[in-house]
């Protein structure tokens, strides 16, 4: 079992059952609409701690995670140990392109930002400072979220799949996407595929 599976180990067992089902507390939010496996959510204000790493898919999850597992573990200035949320989320860089004015047009496709969001009583005050520079503490206001839900395992090919599929739904119903999308996971690693919950995430007018 290498490095990353033996985290994900330490990580899930008292939080999961061996089905995989997270008992961690998760982001809030508020169904707007559902329509099969598509909700709009209205999420509520949030913190999160975040890290890049320049990598392709897989690599650059293992490297975040750790980073980010090792911060809630006690790798911060309180040496405080902070209890696991979920989801997961992991997105591609937007890279910026320069004309009349700044415009985000088109994915980098190598620089990736995953984000462990916080347990709702932190705030930006509160929360322990991160030891490692590469993590930020970030402050997400409440937001408008088209998000589709699908089982399987998470990959970068599944992303751009599901993104796709969202994507025809958004412009199909009226909805106008205003950000990159996102990738959230909710499950261990050794969760039977079926029984997993992986979602894609874009905000929304």
């Amino acid at each position: 079992m290498n490095k990353l599976l033996v985290l994900l180990n330490t990580l899930f067992l008292a939080a999961c059952s061996v089905f995989g089902m997270p008992s961690v507390e998760e982001a809030g939010y508020d169904v707007l609409k559902k329509h099969d496996t598509i909700q709009i959510r209205q999420y509520k204000p949030l913190l999160a701690a975040q890290t890049e790493v320049d990598a392709s898919y897989d690599e650059a999850s293992k490297k975040a995670f750790q980073r980010l597992f090792d911060y809630i573990s006690g790798n911060n200035k309180a040496q405080q140990k902070i209890a696991m949320t979920a989801p997961v989320i992991q997105e591609k860089q937007s890279e910026e392109i320069a004309m009349t004015a700044p415009v985000f047009q088109e994915k980098s496709g190598k620089t990736w930002f995953m984000s462990f969001v916080l347990p709702a009583d932190y705030t930006l005050a509160t929360a322990p400072v991160p030891l490692d520079c590469t993590i930020v503490l970030k402050e997400i206001p409440s937001k408008k979220v088209a998000v589709l839900s699908y089982t399987g395992f998470l990959s970068e090919q599944a992303i751009d799949e599901k993104t796709s599929e969202l994507k025809s739904w958004l412009d199909a119903n009226g909805y106008k996407a205003i950000s990159s999308p996102r990738s959230a996971g909710f499950d261990p690693p050794w969760t039977l595929s079926f029984l997993r919950r992986n979602e894609v995430h874009i905000d929304v007018e």
